[in-house]
This record gives C-alpha cells, structure tokens and sequence, in this order.
C-alpha cells in the first residue's frame, strides 16, 4: 500500500521551495529546454529571478546540444535574472553585441567568467566597454588566444576587483603573429588593481630581457633568471594584503 502511494506522488505538488533546490541543481540549458517545459508549477518556479543568480554555459557543444542557439537562451537566461544576476560564465559563443547584453542587464554583477578560443566574436574594445559598465565586479576570469586585453582599462572600471585570472596557454600552438610577451599585462595589473588580493597568470610570455639568444643557452637561462627577479620585484610593490600569486609560462 505505501509503494502504490510512492508511485502515485505527484512532484508538482511539492512545496515551492523544495522543487527550486531540485531544479537549481541543474545548467541553465535544462531548465530552459526542460524542466519548465513539465508542468505549470515546475515553469513557475524555474522563472523565479532567485533561480537565476548564477548562469553557467560552459562546455555546452561538448555535451550534445550543438544544435541549439546558445545566444538566444543566453540573453533569455539573462532576462530571467531580472538584474539579480551574480555570477556568469560563458564559452565560446560570446560576442561584443552579447557581452553588452549582459552588462547593460547585470549592473550588480560579481563574477564573469569567459573562454574565449580561435571562434570568439569578441573584441578588445567590446571587451572594454562591457565591463566598464560592471562597476562591483570582483571576479574576472578570462581564457583567451586572439586578444590583447585591456587591463589597466578594466583595472579602472572595475575598483573591486579581488580575484583575476587569466589563461593565454591556448596561444601555444599559434604563430608567431599572433602572439605576444605579457610583460605589459603585470604593469597593467600593479598600476590599475591597487585591491588585487588572487591572481593567476597561466601560458604566459613573461620576460626581461626581448633579445633573441641565438641559440645561446647560457643567455636563455640568464633570461629565465632575469624575468624570476622581475617578476619577484613586480608583486612586492601590490599592496599589502595581496595573498596568492600563480604564474606559468607557454
């Protein structure tokens, strides 16, 4: 008998918060694609703005829904926040005109996140002026390969900035061309994020010394040596209370 009640348990009947914590442990493209569409209480739920603090679309072609128009659903996520939204990441499908979309809708934003690999609509100055737009961001996350970032710009914008991380390893299998030192990048940092408490510097370009060795590896290794005690030097002048440094080179 307490089977048969088991089995005839109607979930749309539980309470409204409870259903919430179920449905918040899915991606924002299953509530979006399914779960709203179940029934009228679960569609309630899922169009509360609480639900839509935190938008994660990451790794979404790799997970079997490459045929959706993950801009579209995106902006819809967005919409749902109501202005609520908190923290974002996004992969690969990020262009300027989205990035704007976010920003001019998530002025409370804290935490973007983006990968941004050899397909990315996005440029420098897109880049730029949708974070300028994000004034209480502490947390800027970027993976990129094609762009030269902005950072003393986005330092300015963004005075709260606590955490920043960057990965350029996608760079190193790029031509010549295309790459670039970071050098500016650590002045940048230092000059515009006086609030910086974590930073992650990964596939970077760091150096002291730009003249070409000639296959002299002795002169190599001095290089290497040289760009350690710049870099030493470079984060003793942050400001105290800067609490973790991460760096690692192509």
């Amino acid at each position: 008998m307490m089977k048969d009640k088991e089995e005839r348990r109607n979930w749309a009947e539980l309470p409204s918060e409870l259903t919430s914590l179920i449905l918040g442990r899915l991606g924002a493209v299953d509530i979006l694609e399914n779960a709203q569409k179940v029934c009228t209480p679960w569609r309630r739920v899922c169009k509360d703005p609480s639900m839509w603090k935190k938008i994660d679309l990451r790794d979404l072609r790799n997970s079997g829904m490459g045929d959706l128009d993950f801009d579209i659903l995106c902006r819809h996520a967005v919409d749902l926040s109501q202005g609520g939204l908190l923290e974002i990441h996004i992969e690969n499908i990020t262009t300027d005109r989205l990035l704007t979309y976010i920003a001019d809708r998530s002025r409370n934003l804290r935490s973007l996140g983006l990968r941004m690999y050899y397909s990315s609509g996005v440029t420098k100055k897109g880049l730029v002026k949708a974070i300028t737009k994000l004034p209480l961001l502490e947390t800027l996350e970027v993976s990129h390969s094609l762009i030269k970032l902005d950072l003393k710009a986005i330092g300015y914008s963004c005075p709260q900035l606590r955490t920043l991380n960057l990965n350029s390893s996608g760079l190193s299998g790029l031509p010549y061309f295309v790459k670039r030192d970071d050098d500016d990048y650590a002045l940048e940092i230092v000059e515009s994020m006086p609030g910086l408490r974590h930073h992650q510097l990964l596939g970077n370009m760091l150096q002291e010394n730009k003249d070409v060795t000639d296959g002299n590896t002795d002169g190599l290794k001095s290089d290497r040596r040289k760009t350690d005690q710049f870099l030493t030097k470079l984060f003793l002048s942050v400001p105290v209370g800067f609490s973790s440094v991460n760096y690692r080179r192509i």
